[in-house]
């Protein structure tokens, strides 16, 4: 425990709590640049929302002896991405802002690509290459809003967490996968 004690002027606080109430969530104790927040959630969005749109179309896309688990896989993590998504738009208009989920420029504001695969072991890789575009740009997200901004922080920092674990689930994959027989493609060989 610090030996500094805690000190409020509660009177003060009371007081802004009046001001610009229309602001809601958004006190003057707030740190962070609210539209440097906003913008770099909607990129994290849209990376969320082509995530979900990638995972899908693999889910039904996965073909092969061990597809079925495999897009049980894809399945739940496109769910979890949705999750994500939500989450952000919902701290987005917590924070006066709005959530772009327009179609157009959805690529260029996504960290992620969105690559299809030709096979299940391609599926799997674009995915785990997706997610380390995440956790990369997610962490430089959490870096940048230090203490300025603790709810968005923590709100990206659990949804990283799970972006680690999608990728660990995805390395995984391809490691067992490996191990049955498949990819149908020869490994490429090491120098």
């Amino acid at each position: 425990m610090s030996s500094k004690p805690f000190v409020s002027d509660i009177e003060t606080i009371r007081k802004r709590a009046r001001e610009h109430i229309e602001r809601g969530a958004v006190t003057a104790g707030y740190g962070a640049d609210r539209d440097t927040v906003v913008n770099l959630l909607n990129e994290a969005l849209a990376t969320e929302i082509v995530c979900v749109l990638r995972y899908k179309r693999h889910y039904f896309m996965a073909s092969g002896i061990h597809a079925k688990s495999v897009a049980a896989e894809f399945l739940e993590h496109a769910n979890e991405e949705q999750s994500h998504a939500d989450r952000i738009a919902e701290r987005i208009t917590q924070l006066d802002g709005a959530p772009n989920f327009n179609p157009d420029g959805l690529l260029t504001r996504a960290h992620a690509d969105y690559v299809e695969g030709d096979d299940l072991v391609d599926m799997i890789k674009e995915d785990l290459v997706a997610e380390r575009i995440a956790i990369d740009s997610y962490r430089a997200i959490i870096r940048f809003l230090g203490n300025d901004d603790p709810t968005t922080r923590r709100m990206m920092e659990e949804i990283l967490a799970m972006e680690e674990e999608h990728a660990e689930d995805m390395s995984t994959l391809l490691e067992e996968l490996g191990k049955k027989g498949e990819p149908a493609k020869a490994a490429r060989k090491t120098h």
